[in-house]
């Protein structure tokens, strides 16, 4: 791995850190401005479906203009957004803030790029288990920060956000190179910015179908997430200090597994199998956190998930960077982040129908029915396999 993946794989742990810094207090924060929960699961849609339509565009101009420029667009978003939100005095700033930040939320697809860029076919899971090792440790970091502005207010957690962004636009200004050697073929239209890819990407060989596959995890995955948080608190009868060290401990063995253990696993068995794998204890772990009600159980069985779950995302990415024309690499990951940012926003409305907030107990549905769903998603993967395995 050479410097410029280490600035990157930096970069990314920064950005990182100053999105999960949010991850507790977006729900607080709306109930502070006096929405309901369905007003809140706006919150988080708006945000998402920004990035879906946004992330292709950013995706396909970074294949045009370079990968640095749109970098520090996409971070600039992000610390004006932010800067917005703390401030924020009416909920119609907040909503504004948060399609403000998903609009140009494509720094991931961007760094995924850049990472394409600067490895080579055969180091490429590694990188990509590596890159996913840096967003892990930013969720170790970011929920700790977060408790910590807390003392102060829900709103200097978004002002705390939007700083350490602003950090990760200074180190891409002063130290990222432009990777891209072969710019795409810049378009006689001003308007064609690649939202046509987002229907067309489904037939890219070999990609389309990790498109596919990959929305379905991530609609499965944001199942999960939305009732994650009320399960461990209203039916185990937890408090957020024991949620915070539970966050701690899934993204210190996130890191763990995409490390070591992906080099690990990446020598004896190839890239789509590794994936399976994660994919199958995945949806087993979903189906038995709500098995039994009891921390115990509960604590093991996410120790167990936070392990192989890490596996997931960096193999997808990784066979779709290996499927993608050198030359589309932007437009490929730019398409991938779009397609799990709207899955952000289905999940946890799937999810939202089918829980009470009379009835605690229903937050373990969504567990079920994420499992279920998973273990269909890893059947689609392996009856398609032959669509996408790499020929290394």
């Amino acid at each position: 791995m050479n410097r410029i993946f280490w600035i990157t794989a930096l970069i990314a742990f920064i950005n990182s850190l100053s999105f999960t810094i949010l991850i507790p207090i977006i729900y607080l924060y709306g109930k502070q401005f006096g929405l309901n929960d369905f007003q809140t699961s706006l919150l988080f849609s708006t945000y998402s479906i920004a990035q879906f339509f946004a992330t292709p565009v950013i995706g396909k101009l970074s294949d045009r203009l370079g990968r640095k420029p749109l970098l520090i667009i996409s971070l600039a978003g992000t610390v004006i957004a932010n800067t917005i939100a703390g401030t924020a005095t009416i909920p119609s700033l907040l909503f504004f803030a948060r399609f403000l930040d998903g609009i140009t939320g494509g720094n991931a697809s961007i760094a995924q790029a850049i990472i394409s860029d600067v490895t080579n076919q055969k180091d490429r899971a590694q990188a990509f288990g590596i890159y996913g090792a840096t967003l892990g440790l930013g969720f170790i970091l970011g929920p700790a920060t977060s408790l910590v502005a807390q003392q102060i207010s829900l709103g200097t957690g978004f002002l705390a956000s939007g700083a350490v962004a602003f950090i990760a636009m200074l180190m891409t200004i002063f130290l990222l190179p432009e990777t891209l050697q072969n710019k795409s073929t810049k378009s006689s239209n001003i308007f064609d910015l690649g939202l046509e890819n987002l229907i067309k990407g489904f037939a890219m060989p070999g990609v389309g179908i990790l498109l596919l596959i990959n929305f379905c995890t991530g609609t499965t995955f944001t199942m999960f997430t939305y009732a994650f948080q009320p399960y461990f608190i209203q039916v185990l009868d937890q408090n957020s200090k024991s949620l915070t060290l539970l966050f701690l401990t899934i993204g210190t063995l996130g890191v763990i597994m995409q490390t070591w253990g992906v080099s690990v696993l990446s020598r004896k068995f190839n890239v789509v199998k590794i994936l399976f794998l994660g994919l199958f204890v995945r949806s087993l772990s979903f189906v038995l956190m709500p098995v039994w009600p009891s921390i115990t159980c509960f604590v093991v069985i996410t120790i167990f998930f936070a392990l192989f779950n890490a596996l997931v995302q960096p193999m997808i990415s990784t066979l779709i960077s290996l499927n993608a024309q050198p030359q589309n690499q932007g437009i490929a990951l730019g398409l991938n982040a779009s397609y799990l940012s709207i899955a952000n926003a289905i999940g946890p409305v799937i999810a939202g129908m089918i829980v009470q907030q009379s009835q605690p107990i229903t937050y373990g549905y969504p567990l079920y029915l994420a499992g279920v769903l998973t273990f269909v998603v890893l059947a689609l993967a392996i009856a398609t396999r032959k669509q996408y395995s790499p020929a290394i």
